[in-house]
């Protein structure tokens, strides 16, 4: 039996263009981060590495990456805290393992990994989800290690202007009053199995306590080596409604659809009606790529083993 050919795709959030003209100078950053974080995770899969590794090695650069909006670079709730989650799921075996409302876990992507390692349990939030990081050897911080200048500008013009907005940056190539700001990982290696990891700082001016879809399994994470793995990004409430995530499984299960046809009816049949806005990345068992959005755009990128990457956003 032929081994499948190795894939990794991520992406760092979906929202309205700002700026007229794609190819403007504010986008190059965002290739070349994207690009990067690719080649790491390919270079994971080229060698012989497990999807759960590379989606981990993905997602740990993401959120060392100030551009997206999921660990250093978090954004602010209304209380001014950063308050992080995540969750990861193994498609061998359908393991699960996610964490929520973190403030000094430096990772929350491998705080996800080590509670569905450990076994116990699938969901651990807030301090004792914290207790649980530090008696894992995980690496603690200082809760304004997460801040950034640009992110606390965004708090006050919130504030100033009393709206949740989602991850405002005014550098940024999208409208980020109107951005999801997740960053996540799908990945196929090659025994065929499959992987995926979902972060996020949430939205700017949130209620402290808000859990969006991000570390919840089968709205914004899900991974089952029979169908597909999938990574969401969007409207949180609306991604958890419909379960999202697994709702692409279950219609390639249950239905035949394809992957493609699977992942767009989800964005365009069960998202778009109920007001849900965003997309999401998903590979299947065959190495296909889906990458569907609703809105104008979304920072993704995928590639094969000994390819190049490929990044776009528009």
């Amino acid at each position: 039996m032929t081994e499948p050919r190795p894939v990794l795709v991520v992406h760092g959030g979906a929202g309205t263009i700002a700026k007229p003209v794609a190819g403007s100078p504010g986008e190059a950053p965002y290739h070349a981060a994207l690009a990067d974080i690719l080649a790491a995770g390919e270079r994971c899969l080229r060698d012989g590495g497990t999807a759960l590794e590379a989606v981990a090695i993905a997602v740990d650069l993401l959120e060392e990456c100030p551009l997206f909006n999921a660990g250093y670079g978090a954004v602010f709730t209304s209380a001014g805290t950063h308050e992080l989650d995540a969750s990861i799921m193994d498609g061998a075996t359908l393991r699960a393992g996610a964490v929520a409302g973190l403030t000094r876990v430096r990772r929350p992507g491998r705080a996800a990994r080590a509670v569905m390692e450990e076994g116990s349990h699938v969901l651990l939030a807030a301090a004792g989800a914290e207790e649980f990081c530090r008696a894992q050897g995980l690496e603690m911080v200082e809760p304004d290690f997460f801040s950034t200048e640009a992110r606390r500008r965004q708090l006050e013009a919130a504030q100033a202007g009393g709206r949740v907005s989602l991850d405002h940056d005014e550098r940024a190539p999208l409208d980020e009053r109107q951005k999801f700001g997740t960053v996540g990982a799908v990945a196929l290696d090659r025994n065929g199995h499959l992987a995926a990891l979902t972060s996020t700082g949430g939205m700017t001016n949130k209620r402290p306590g808000r859990i969006g879809d991000s570390p919840l399994i089968g709205a914004g994470t899900y991974a089952d080596d029979r169908t597909a793995a999938v990574s969401c990004t969007g409207t949180g409430e609306v991604f958890i409604r419909a379960a999202a995530a697994y709702d692409v499984c279950a219609r390639m299960a249950y239905a035949g659809q394809d992957l493609e046809a699977a992942a767009a009816a989800v964005v365009r049949d069960a998202l778009t009606p109920l007001g849900g806005q965003g997309g999401l990345i998903a590979v299947d068992a065959q190495g296909r790529v889906a990458m569907p959005f609703n809105t104008a755009g979304m920072y993704r990128g995928f590639v094969r083993a000994g390819d190049a990457p490929t990044t776009a956003i528009f």
